[in-house]
């Protein structure tokens, strides 16, 4: 997409339309070689699998015997590298999810660890203050800091040392950090160290925004499950709802006790005919993921060359589909956020204010016009108002979407 088309289009012009076409050379090189193997993985999935069309059909009711769950389970397990799968509607979250794992995995009385820290805000809400969270359920917690923006692993290890832990649980993404996402690598050392100190700890992974920008994920390298929500990197822009865990057998079969009811396990579960969305969202995930990757180093560019600080910086490598840039201000906050929602497909006329979200202690001020409302791999942005104001901008299922939502948002943070 030539971006002087876009400036032309929408009237940009002055410092953003320099910036945006420093940007555009800038990406014009990249290459994304990862995604490459990535797309080959998936479809080596989707030919080994063999699905037919009348496994779309889906089904109503409990949701007995529903091929298209069964076949789109089967590609997930063949993706991540697992014994098995559990994708369901009826798992209405990333955070659902994960809840259902770590209770399912953590007994009460039992300790829970983070090693990557504090959790993201709704998810440490969850687990620790809510009320009926894992913590006042009787799980007992505990997060390891992180060390200059790294797993803490000898002290990890210390911990487990001291005492059983149930379940060692790492956060991929950032979240609402300062702190870069983890890599796979990253996440295979600290597995490996975990593994080595407690080899009965389960280790859980959640792997929101992470799926598919890497060659693996955290299952190839140990990890005993992962976890994520099914309209972000896997829902390809078309899945309507859900989330997923995938990993070793005993796991997802807790996980699925604990999320319907012991004796039902993963037989129950309706698609409403929605599976042909799921299968094919995922066929097109690598293309989306490309796509959104390029996008935020678009923005990466753009931003840096305007003055502001972001990370990661364009063309370094990612590990997840979120970039953050360092605006500095609430006021800024609102501007970038009131630009890109003017990019939006829907609701491109609203005017978005920083309000109250369940699960956070501070005003969030966030952007979204998704087709899907909820799916971070559409274009969106949201960011708490509070030091050091830093936008977190998620998603982009095509380029030149992300480009046009980008440069409206500059052409309000910035003045010519």
């Amino acid at each position: 997409m030539n971006v002087a088309a876009l400036c032309d289009a929408f009237g940009i012009a002055g410092r953003v339309r320099t910036a945006a076409f420093v940007a555009q050379e800038r990406v014009a090189s990249l290459r994304y070689p990862a995604q490459d193997e990535v797309a080959a993985n998936v479809l080596r999935a989707f030919a080994d699998e063999g699905i037919d069309e009348s496994d779309l059909a889906g089904s109503a009711g409990y949701g007995y015997d529903d091929a298209a769950r069964t076949r789109y389970e089967a590609l997930l397990v063949r993706i991540f590298g697992t014994e098995r799968a559990l994708a369901r509607l009826s798992l209405v979250s990333g955070t659902h999810a994960i809840v259902a794992t770590l209770g399912a995995c953590v007994p009460p009385g039992e300790m829970l660890l983070s090693v990557t820290g504090a959790p993201y805000d709704t998810l440490r809400n969850a687990i620790v203050e809510a009320p009926h969270s894992l913590v006042t359920r009787g799980v007992r917690y505990r997060e390891i800091p992180l060390k200059n923006d790294a797993i803490d692993c000898d002290t990890v290890c210390a911990v487990l040392r001291e005492e059983p832990v149930a379940a060692a649980f790492l956060q991929r993404s950032r979240g609402y950090g300062s702190r870069p996402s983890f890599s796979i690598d990253a996440c295979a050392a600290a597995i490996a160290a975990i593994k080595r100190e407690s080899p009965q700890t389960l280790v859980v992974v959640d792997d929101c925004y992470g799926e598919l920008v890497e060659t693996r994920e955290p299952t190839h390298v140990g990890a005993d499950a992962v976890m994520g929500s099914l309209i972000k990197n896997l829902g390809g822009g078309l899945a309507p709802g859900g989330a997923y865990v995938a990993g070793r057998a005993d796991v997802v079969e807790r996980v699925a006790a604990y999320a319907y009811a012991p004796g039902l396990r993963d037989r129950v579960g309706p698609t409403f005919g929605l599976g042909r969305a799921f299968v094919q969202g995922l066929f097109l995930a690598p293309l989306v993921v490309e796509q959104t990757l390029r996008g935020l180093d678009f923005a990466a560019a753009i931003f840096e060359e305007l003055g502001f600080a972001v990370d990661p910086v364009a063309g370094t490598s990612r590990t997840d589909i979120v970039q953050a840039i360092a605006l500095g201000t609430p006021e800024l906050l609102r501007c970038f956020a009131e630009g890109l929602q003017e990019a939006m497909p829907l609701n491109a006329r609203f005017r978005p204010e920083p309000g109250s979200v369940p699960g956070y202690r501070v005003p969030v001020v966030m952007s979204s016009g998704a087709f899907v409302p909820g799916a971070t791999i559409e274009l969106s942005c949201d960011a708490p108002m509070r030091p050091p104001y830093e936008m977190y901008l998620q998603g982009g299922v095509s380029f030149a979407h992300a480009a046009l939502g980008v440069m409206l948002a500059a052409a309000r943070c910035v003045a010519d």
